[in-house]
């Protein structure tokens, strides 16, 4: 993680960091970079003061990249991009350059404005000399222009990786929510699990006990004074009791463990760890596997409605089907925490086989339905979603010959129709 080569520039008064940025200015990017997981930033000039700086709450230290900023060829401020994951190296790199041209940008216009100005107060002769400066200055912006456009293309190649990355990361991280929700509901059965267990086990030392009793009475009493003794001890430890309790105790066990298995199961099936990469799938199943690993996440009275038709097998990536999916249900949750309804549909009809998401939310609002597929654009809170999420969902479907359409009214809920196309025997 090194210091990186900037432009210089030769032209007009010497200019200072601060004088071609605000904070205003950066908000956008930093908020944008805050939301995509970069845990800190921090701009200084060139004498160490902090010109603007964005952190999350909670942030101690993690991975850093640093970067030189220059101005007109001198060091002009430092930047400072931490981090807690290695992957997002590639987003530090992209921050820094959309930073670098915010700045070449704000001294173009600072340059120009004071040629401007410089020129309406300035004699003839002096309008000359500017005028040879400014055709050098021009010859100077070709070059940018042409090295610019050789950056855009080397930094195009590097974002296409640093998002295929992203995407991953996005799955990570949805696995690991999962993951903490699951922990949960894993722990509840063997709550209890461990809590009858060990009910059952003071159970069983009262039955030594009255065992032990039994065969001490057995030793030192005449026959009529052995049962009352036995059956005055069974009621003290109230034997009978214990019996009955036992029987149930050890039942509830088993049955919390079978929902420990269940749960494993389905987060087992969920990830598709043990199949092949390519697998023929039943739509259908899939849905009901993705809803039974968000059972943390869905309200106690929320209402799910299942309308499934007969499909056919579907030949895919399981994991990355199962991954869209999850990311149409989490939003449809995450959108409304209370009376939530959704409704599942799927049928198959001329070689389409379509899967419906509706759900009663308040719907997207309409003037940023164009940019709900755009990387890194959410409108949840920090920490609350990267923003990649329908990115994924359409990259997965459109990656089969796919199309993603989604319909929305605000206050009246959102629904998300998906159609995969199926060629002979369930090949896409």
């Amino acid at each position: 993680m090194g210091n990186k080569q900037d432009i210089q520039y030769v032209v007009g008064k010497e200019k200072r960091l601060k004088d071609l940025i605000s904070e205003s200015e950066l908000s956008p990017l930093l908020n944008s970079a805050l939301k995509a997981g970069i845990c800190n930033i921090t701009l200084k000039d060139d004498t160490g003061n902090i010109i603007v700086e964005a952190k999350q709450e909670g942030f101690t230290s993690g991975l850093s990249c640093q970067y030189t900023l220059t101005v007109e060829g001198e060091p002009a401020g430092q930047l400072l991009i931490t981090s807690d994951a290695e992957e997002l190296k590639p987003l530090a790199d992209l921050i820094y350059e959309a930073l670098r041209s915010i700045i070449n940008s704000n001294l173009k216009r600072v340059l120009t404005t004071e040629v401007h100005s410089s020129v309406v107060t300035q004699s003839y002769e002096e309008l000359l000399e500017t005028n040879r400066k400014l055709k050098e200055s021009e010859t100077r912006y070709r070059d940018l222009a042409e090295n610019l456009d050789r950056k855009v293309q080397e930094r195009t190649e590097e974002l296409k990786k640093a998002y295929t990355r992203l995407i991953q990361q996005e799955k990570m991280a949805s696995i690991g929510q999962l993951a903490a929700g699951l922990a949960h509901e894993i722990n509840n059965p063997m709550g209890f699990i461990m809590s009858n267990l060990s009910t059952l086990q003071r159970y069983i030392e009262r039955l030594r006990e009255f065992i032990n009793t039994q065969a001490e009475a057995i030793r030192k009493t005449s026959l009529t004074e052995l049962i009352s003794s036995i059956e005055e001890k069974r009621k003290v430890l109230k034997i009978d009791y214990l019996l009955q309790d036992s029987i149930e105790l050890i039942r509830d066990s088993l049955e919390g463990s079978e929902r420990v298995k269940k749960i494993v199961s389905d987060l087992k099936g969920f990830s598709h760890i043990d199949d092949a990469k390519i697998s023929i799938i039943d739509i259908n199943k899939e849905i009901d596997r993705t809803l039974n690993v968000l059972i943390h996440e869905i309200p106690d009275d929320a209402e799910i409605v299942k309308e499934y038709n007969d499909l056919p097998g579907f030949r895919c990536n399981p994991a990355s089907i199962c991954q869209a999916f999850l990311n149409i249900i989490l939003n449809a949750l995450q959108a409304r925490q209370q009376g939530l309804k959704l409704k599942i549909s799927t049928y198959y009809k001329d070689g389409m086989i379509h899967v419906i998401f509706s759900d009663n939310g308040p719907g997207i609002p309409e003037d940023i339905r164009e940019r709900i597929f755009e990387p890194f654009f959410t409108t949840k809170e920090i920490g609350k979603g990267t923003g990649l999420g329908l990115t994924v969902v359409y990259d997965v479907i459109t990656s089969y010959g796919g199309g993603i359409d989604i319909e929305s009214k605000t206050g009246e809920g959102t629904t998300v129709k998906l159609t995969l196309p199926v060629k002979g025997d369930g090949d896409v």
